[in-house]
């Protein structure tokens, strides 16, 4: 056997395993390979960060927006959304969408395939938004980079839609990895935040890929976490109703955010470059002043935390950057908030410590501990992701002592955001049935397998008139189903059951029903048959389902192959063998 041959061969077991449930190893395979690509893009763009840094910051510090000259870091916001708007009005609106929205979105409507010109979008936002001083943080570009990535990995593999969605969590979770040097908060996220489900066959390759993208961004930049607060402590459990409160008036700062974020609407009425000058103006203004609520916001967060911030840029922070991230998403500019939602978090919970220190400096516990919590609440509500939010606090501070009032905090914050401010999730739109498509339960079970999984392969395919000689000889190959072509185009529309046509024979041996041409009419033989429409051997049986309801049909005919006139049909799925899988899996 040639080369080519076994290596083709090879890939085509490969593509099989990973169509079922049994896949596994596999996909631990594609995480590795998804952790590396996704942690070399996300070094890759820290490195063009510093790069672009080199021009006009000191010490080629993207963050270093203090050490500026006033007219020159408020000229900077003017200068990158000219640039971002020019990009921007050259793309038509579906290639604008960017970041995890646009992620979860192509997760959800598009069985994770991602377009590549979104891909640069997104480079070119994130490089921009960054360095020319607009609030942005880098995690919606490392999940969008990463998770594209590996898709397109899947992709060139040819391989079916429910791996390439577990490649999509693999992208996402190295990428929050490789950012925050994070690994359990990344696998946290993409399972609670993209994926919006844990299961086991997702969990491994998840894993493996957050780790491998740790460890590349460690081996680029070294294993030092952003915030180490290892020594700080609650100390008095009576913190712990100032803590509740301050949690509160968190959630409801991170309901407004969402709201403001979500006010697209009210907006759009304004031109695109009016939008675009509203929010370099505002930025440029509140920079001025306060450069601190400009770009990323980690080394202003390293001093919340430190307790080397002033009560004034800490207002301007826990309200500023917060208004203008949202401000920013609202008005058409697709900044990631992640970083700054943190940022505005830490500076809300030390404003919290600050006033409890005053009103109960006895067992007030200090800013800092307000801080860390200030983060994880926000984070939580904003999202509606408190497991990510408690690990991630857990791993950026290194501190486990900081878990328990961290969990009240969280819960806190994120039913006020719910329940009181009426907040799904930044990066969740309810559908009018109550569930995003992701949280459907039918919906998640049937898109982890795809559809060779559950298809019947005994089948034969067949013209509508066949000769007595040629039905018997396609009943010699024991199929389940006949699959006739009665279109012009030949394309197979109609199943009969073999049952139905060999029982049909054995009771008409004469020559009855057989037309002038010496042929049957395979349309005209009594028994079961089902009407058909395509689908691609790579869908998943969410897909299938879906095709089965806006088709009409009683079942689908799988086709393999990409070229025109050279596709073959794989197997027959039914509405009945989906239904059979649904109940078998969940009894």
């Amino acid at each position: 056997m040639s080369r080519r041959r076994f290596r083709l061969y090879s890939l085509d077991g490969f593509r099989r395993r990973l169509a079922s449930v049994d896949g596994l190893p596999q996909l631990c395979v594609l995480g590795v390979f998804s952790g590396l690509i996704t942690g070399g893009l996300m070094v890759g763009f820290r490195m063009m960060l510093e790069v672009g840094a080199m021009a006009f910051m000191p010490e080629a510090d993207p963050e270093a927006f203090e050490a500026l000259p006033a007219w020159l870091r408020s000229s900077l916001p003017v200068l990158a959304v000219i640039l971002i708007g020019a990009w921007m009005h050259h793309q038509p609106l579906a290639a604008r969408q960017i970041g995890v929205s646009h992620v979860i979105e192509r997760l959800t409507y598009h069985q994770g395939r991602f377009p590549l010109r979104n891909w640069f979008t997104q480079w070119w936002v994130g490089l921009i938004s960054v360095l020319g001083g607009l609030s942005a943080g880098r995690e919606g570009p490392a999940i969008h980079l990463g998770a594209a990535a590996s898709s397109g990995l899947g992709e060139r593999l040819r391989l079916p839609h429910n791996s390439l969605r577990v490649l999509v969590g693999c992208g996402t979770a190295a990428g929050i990895s490789a950012s925050f040097n994070t690994p359990i908060a990344g696998v946290i996220f993409a399972m609670e935040v993209v994926i919006m489900e844990y299961t086991l066959i997702g969990f491994m390759p998840v894993i493996l890929a957050s780790t491998i993208g740790a460890l590349v961004a460690q081996v680029a930049y070294g294993s030092v976490r952003p915030f180490q607060m290892s020594g700080v402590e609650l100390e008095s459990l009576f913190n712990l109703p100032w803590i509740v409160l301050s949690a509160l008036v968190i959630g409801l700062m991170a309901g407004g955010f969402v709201k403001l974020a979500r006010s697209g609407n009210v907006v759009q009425r304004l031109p695109f470059s009016a939008r675009l000058a509203l929010v370099a103006g505002l930025v440029g203004g509140v920079a001025w002043w306060y450069p601190q609520v400009q770009g990323m916001g980690y080394d202003s967060l390293g001093q919340i935390l430190n307790g080397a911030m002033t009560l004034d840029v800490l207002i301007a922070l826990a309200i500023g950057k917060l208004v203008l991230t949202a401000l920013a998403v609202a008005c058409g500019i697709p900044v990631s908030i992640i970083g700054p939602v943190l940022v505005a978090g830490g500076a809300m919970g030390a404003l919290c410590g600050l006033l409890g220190g005053w009103w109960l400096p006895e067992i007030a516990a200090g800013p800092e501990v307000y801080a860390m919590l200030g983060m994880a609440a926000m984070m939580g509500a904003v999202l509606q992701a408190p497991l990510a939010a408690l690990m991630a606090l857990l791993e950026l501070t290194h501190n486990p002592g900081m878990i328990l009032p961290g969990m009240l905090a969280v819960v806190v914050a994120g039913l006020t955001s719910r329940q009181l401010c009426g907040c799904d999730g930044f990066f969740v739109s309810v559908t009018r049935h109550g569930l995003h498509p992701l949280q459907q339960p039918l919906m998640q079970a049937l898109s982890r397998v795809s559809v060779p999984a559950v298809m019947e392969r005994a089948l034969v395919r067949s013209p509508r008139r066949v000769t007595r000689a040629e039905a018997s000889a396609l009943l010699d190959e024991r199929p389940e189903w006949v699959v006739i072509e009665r279109s012009r185009d030949d394309k197979p529309t109609l199943a009969l059951k073999a049952a139905s046509l060999a029982r049909w024979m054995l009771e008409h041996d004469n020559d009855d029903n057989i037309g002038k041409d010496g042929k049957m009419d395979l349309l005209e033989i009594p028994g079961k048959r089902l009407d058909l429409a395509p689908i691609h051997l790579q869908a998943t049986l969410s897909e299938a389902f879906d095709r089965l309801n806006t088709k009409h049909v009683d079942a689908l005919y799988v086709q393999h192959g990409h070229r025109p006139g050279k596709q073959r049909i794989s197997g027959i799925i039914t509405r009945d063998a989906i239904e059979r899988y649904y109940r078998f899996r969940n009894s």
